[in-house]
């Protein structure tokens, strides 16, 4: 839970920012009265709600999840809102300045915010719900040995099971996965918002992921808000392997794939054993090893990725900004936002997440699982 100075200034901020969308819409939209005083109900309402899903986690099943929903989808609409108002504003300002000021401007201005608002949430609602649709990406390997052409790796990131995405819901994603074959699958990392207790059956189903050399996952950074130790275990009980700093080696007809995996970019912080190293995931790989491939959660990894001789880092985290304007912001605090780029010599494919977190809302970044192939460059 998040500190309580940190919620007070949260809720601080929040109320200020509602009393900003309902000064600067409410008295021009094109509206009853009474109506006009129901979205000013709704904005006092959205207000608590925001800090308070922050604390959902402190009431009783199954109201805490209830609250969640409701301050989650509150928070779709009102992010959303404030940007639209904001542009609006700006709008206004600009038209001020040269002198444009048609009849009608503010009415007509004010309800397309407001509708222009409820659509993109909605839309972003169903989006985010829905199972996410197969991304195919071939990623060419210089020399890459025959019996390894055609090798694939299904990576499912970021889902975030917890308040708002439960057991039926991740149920549907490994049945997708199962149904692509793949030679190996990855999660990589932000797979629960929750503990153990709380999720663990929900998050049951990975036990039915299928693949031909196994199922592979490393820690995001919202494990260890969760309790990274208790879900490492409960993973490895899963049957899943966990890799945390360390790698396997899939041999096909003679030729060897090395496949390793580092903890979270900033696990140190949290468990300073579990501090994130590259070089010490290829520690004793074979030589001869044809190709060597990375799991590791934040992109940001890439350099030292590269530095230690990798040729390709599947990631996730940015969740491709996951709905607008909110992507602008990713490259702040990320190299890469989602897609196959290239770092150095080293390949790094950023999945835009598989679930979502907070809002269930996707806009403009689409949920995927991604189905890679290696293939000879």
């Amino acid at each position: 839970m998040p500190p309580r100075r940190s919620i007070l200034f949260a809720a601080a901020v929040t109320a200020l920012l509602h009393a900003y969308i309902g000064v600067r819409l409410l008295p021009d939209l094109p509206v009853p009265v009474a109506v006009a005083c129901l979205g000013a109900l709704w904005l006092v309402a959205s207000a608590l709600l925001l800090p308070t899903a922050l604390l959902a986690r402190q009431f009783s099943p199954p109201w805490a999840d209830r609250i969640a929903w409701l301050g989650m989808l509150a928070m779709g609409f009102f992010s959303t809102l404030l940007i639209l108002t904001a542009a609006r504003d700006l709008l206004l300002l600009g038209g001020l300045a040269v002198g444009w000021h048609p009849p009608g401007l503010l009415a007509y201005s004010a309800a397309a915010v407001a509708v222009l608002a409820l659509a993109v949430s909605l839309i972003g609602y169903v989006n985010a719900r829905g199972l996410a649709k197969v991304v195919e990406v071939d990623v060419p390997i210089a020399n890459l040995p025959e019996p390894l052409h055609g090798f694939t790796i299904v990576q499912i990131s970021d889902i975030h099971v917890g308040p708002t995405i439960k057991r039926p819901y991740l149920d549907r994603i490994v049945d997708r996965v199962n149904a692509l074959r793949a030679d190996a699958v990855a999660i990589t990392g932000d797979l629960v918002d929750g503990t153990v207790r709380e999720l663990a059956d929900h998050t049951a189903p990975l036990a039915r992921l299928s693949a031909t050399h196994g199922t592979y996952f490393v820690t995001g950074n919202h494990e260890y808000y969760s309790g990274a130790e208790p879900w490492i275990a409960e993973l490895q009980r899963l049957g899943v392997r966990v890799l945390m700093n360390e790698h396997v080696v899939v041999e096909r007809d003679g030729a060897a794939l090395v496949l390793g995996g580092v903890t979270d970019f900033s696990a140190g912080r949290f468990i300073e054993s579990h501090r994130s190293d590259p070089l010490q995931a290829l520690a004793s790989a074979p030589m001869e090893a044809a190709v060597r491939v990375l799991l590791a959660h934040q992109p940001r990894t890439a350099p030292a990725a590269a530095a230690a001789g990798f040729d390709l880092q599947l990631s996730g985290h940015t969740h491709g900004g996951q709905f607008w304007p909110w992507n602008l912001f990713v490259p702040m605090q990320q190299p890469y936002v989602h897609g196959l780029n290239r770092h150095e010599n080293l390949w790094v494919y950023v999945s835009r997440g598989t679930g979502y977190w907070g809002p269930p809302k996707r806009f403009g970044a689409p949920s995927e699982i991604t189905r890679v192939r290696l293939v000879r460059g």
